[in-house]
């Protein structure tokens, strides 16, 4: 690992191993570049609290570790009134891992408030997809008329689930997905859900931020 920039601590990534920076090597939320995604250095990256979140015109990724960290405790999901009713009455139909591939690819083409263009370019879909195939990424999804309509895709990190994207072509459907992945991950164990970074529609089903060492913490990588 090759520390590139000493004043924000960004470093290039090693490609004959799968290392990255320790908590106390990182500064800004830009932690690392370079590598690639093969399974053992995607899954180390969580492992060691950071994310794939795009690739640069040069073909680097770029890895993430922010200090603010947006997460949700299963059991403080908010669900509203008007969620329940659409829950109760709405009629979807929700399943796992029943269409992980097109999840994400809906997920690469949604098109997003405040955002003119989209990380999940063909690597990342192929990368998640090998996640998937190899028992570590997951999908929820949401069926409307037998039509999948939202959803969300993420990985576990052994009782962290690292939300990764989600959809929605049917208002609150996505809502409901969210609403069922709180639901496995309280029956299953799992203790956090990793949102990454702020955004109002996460905060608005509970979601929080922590400070980066408190994530780490939450990892055991303190």
């Amino acid at each position: 690992m090759q520390l590139l920039d000493d004043t924000h601590k960004i470093y290039l990534l090693d490609n004959d191993n799968f290392s990255f920076p320790t908590l106390k090597m990182m500064n800004d939320d830009l932690v690392a570049i370079g590598g690639d995604f093969h399974p053992q250095r995607v899954i180390n990256a969580y492992k060691n609290g950071l994310f794939p979140w795009f690739i640069d015109e040069y073909n680097h990724i770029h890895w993430f570790s922010p200090q603010k960290r947006m997460v949700l405790y299963p059991d403080q999901f908010r669900l509203t009134k008007s969620l329940k009713r659409t829950i109760k009455n709405k009629g979807f139909v929700v399943k796992t891992n029943e269409n992980f591939e097109e999840v994400i690819k809906n997920c690469s083409t949604i098109k997003r408030k405040h955002e003119d263009d989209t990380w999940i370019d063909e690597n990342f879909i192929i990368a998640y997809t090998n996640l998937y195939k190899l028992g570590f990424a997951y999908s929820i999804e949401t069926y409307l008329d037998e039509k999948l309509v939202g959803g969300l895709y993420g990985v576990l990190i052994d009782d962290i689930f690292c939300g990764e994207s989600m959809f929605s072509k049917e208002k609150d459907a996505s809502k409901v997905a969210f609403y069922h992945l709180c639901k496995q991950a309280k029956k299953n164990g799992i203790k956090l859900i990793d949102c990454q970074v702020h955004n109002d529609h996460l905060a608005s089903l509970g979601a929080k931020e922590i400070p980066r060492d408190e994530y780490f913490k939450l990892l055991k990588k303190d």
